[in-house]
């Protein structure tokens, strides 16, 4: 496998053709000029201190060693990681500050800090004084590499959002698949999202999970970088895969006002979702990180969309898939499990009966009934929970942004075609 940086020359001769990205909010199928460039600053950054936060100027006079301005000589430094089920506010009351100032805190706050977004995992490191007091003056949370938050008791109460800076690099890279695309990646010490990212692009043309011994790939992509570490895969610009004896080229097109994934004939590399699996419902309970369960009465997560619905009422598959799973599961009542390809599947629950000739294994097309509303499991009354799901995780099928399926447009292909074979020229150029 191969990686290094686009030469600026080439990137600038190939854009200039006509490739397509968005730029600023707005799309077009424009040069990306920014891109040709192969270090960029995505978020201006002072490295010393966090934007609103008070600098003490005399400690960096003085050469102690500072954090986002604070003089953290200065204090007892202490790290340690979010537990799970851990929230903000037991984290600050752990440390000595009162629950007024705590509810204060997060009141005047809100517009900086969502306490409902912290992870579990993520570190935070509390600073106290070094006299016997040991007061607690700042709490500092690392939501993740790119976001940091400052709590300050010192002085007034306040949080402090730090974002650090972001070095946007324009790449390609290309692999030989060995046993899979993940394994090709962590190989070669490639940020693994890359796979993610190419096995979402091609997830309706390729079976990933059916990979086999030297299908490769190329790929051009924009990689994000905090000093040395990659931090993630912001965007690929077009990708060509070579699998099962074809050649699949997957080109960026604008139209409108969405970019999505074609083909060089112009069609869409994706398939649609139906908007809903239910023709007549209504959303009884949305997807939630904490929800009060309606029997339980405990908070937990919810990880579906609800739809209340007579009993009896058509469930549709909202894609073809293969069934993976019909049976009755505690809680969920029955439930049918439909795999779409290798990173989407879905799952139906509480329902009354399964849909005519669904069982495991049977391909299912977008549309067909594969069961019928009920109230099996722990339910309150007639409803179908749908699951979404990216990659075994789940995701809010309200917010999935399917692209247009359609191929692009007749009065649009010379402009396609000239946008393809700029990025066919420049895949081209890169070596296995």
């Amino acid at each position: 496998m191969r990686f290094r940086f686009v030469p600026a020359a080439l990137v600038a001769a190939a854009m200039l053709t006509s490739l397509s990205c968005v730029r600023s909010g707005a799309a077009e199928n424009t040069p990306p000029g920014d891109v040709a460039r192969p270090v960029s600053s995505e978020t201006p950054s002072d490295t010393a201190s966090v934007s609103g936060l008070p600098v003490d100027s005399t400690a960096m006079d003085s050469g102690q060693n500072t954090l986002f301005g604070i003089p953290v000589d200065s204090y007892n430094v202490k790290t340690e990681k979010v537990r799970r089920n851990q929230f903000i506010s037991s984290i600050l009351a752990a440390q000595g500050i009162s629950w007024n100032d705590i509810e204060k805190l997060l009141s005047d706050n809100k517009e900086t800090f969502d306490p409902r977004r912290v992870r579990s995992g993520s570190s935070y490191s509390v600073l106290t004084t070094k006299d016997t007091l040991s007061k607690t003056e700042y709490i500092i949370y690392q939501h993740d590499p790119r976001v940091s938050y400052v709590f300050s008791f010192k002085d007034t109460l306040a949080i402090y959002r730090h974002d650090a800076e972001i070095r946007r690099l324009l790449r390609y890279s290309s692999g030989t698949i060995s046993t899979s695309l993940w394994e090709a990646t962590l190989e070669q010490n490639l940020n693994p999202n890359l796979s993610a990212e190419l096995s979402e692009i091609y997830a309706w043309t390729i079976d990933f999970f059916g990979l086999q011994k030297g299908d490769r790939f190329k790929v051009i992509y924009e990689e994000d970088f905090i000093g040395d570490e990659s931090v993630g895969i912001s965007r690929v610009h077009a990708a060509e895969f070579e699998h099962a004896g074809s050649t699949i080229y997957a080109i960026p097109y604008i139209q409108d006002s969405v970019m999505s994934f074609y083909d060089t004939t112009g069609a869409s590399l994706r398939k649609a979702f139906l908007k809903a699996p239910l023709r007549f419902s209504r959303i009884s309970s949305r997807f939630s990180g904490a929800r009060m369960h309606p029997i339980l009465k405990i908070v937990r997560p919810h990880h579906g969309v609800d739809y209340a619905a007579p009993v009896g009422t058509p469930v549709l598959a909202i894609g073809d898939g293969r069934v993976t799973s019909t049976a009755y599961e505690g809680g969920s009542g029955r439930i049918v499990r439909i795999t779409h390809n290798s990173v989407y599947s879905t799952a139906y629950m509480h329902l009354s009966r399964f849909g005519p000739g669904i069982s495991p294994g049977v391909y299912v097309r977008q549309g067909q009934v594969i069961g019928y509303v009920g109230s099996s499991g722990l339910s309150t009354g007639p409803h179908l929970d749908f699951r979404f799901y990216r990659n075994g995780s789940p995701i809010d099928p309200l917010k999935v942004e399917a692209p247009p399926v359609n191929p692009v447009a007749p009065e649009s292909m010379d402009e396609f075609n000239r946008v393809a074979e700029a990025y066919i020229k420049l895949l081209a150029t890169i070596k296995y």
